[in-house]
């Protein structure tokens, strides 16, 4: 018994230890967020002219659908800005998390 619970003291130090984080593993995480934080930034703004352009649209027919199409081509890319950071993100993260 005394010797399960020598064992057992040991690996939870051991998950203890592999648990913390070092200042360049940290780093590395904070940089990932960033990337994302970044992306979802512009993606943001790129919604923000999507709505705008419709909102800024003449009221005939021609020009709500001229400006839905520039809409639709600006949430496009803001959606896959977005998930472009996600994806850089996700990447340094697993990167990190190989080397730590």
């Amino acid at each position: 018994m005394r010797t399960f619970a020598t064992i057992l003291t040991a690996a939870a130090g051991a998950l203890a230890l592999a648990a913390c984080s070092g200042p360049a593993e940290d780093a590395a995480h904070k940089q990932a967020d960033a990337v994302e934080a970044n992306a979802d930034a512009k993606a943001d703004t790129l919604e923000n002219k999507a709505d705008a352009v419709e909102a800024a649209a003449p009221d005939t027919d021609a020009a709500k659908a001229a400006a839905d199409a520039q809409s639709d081509a600006l949430k496009d890319q803001a959606d896959a800005t977005r998930e472009a950071g996600d994806a850089q993100s996700d990447a340094i993260k697993k990167e990190t998390d190989k080397k730590y």
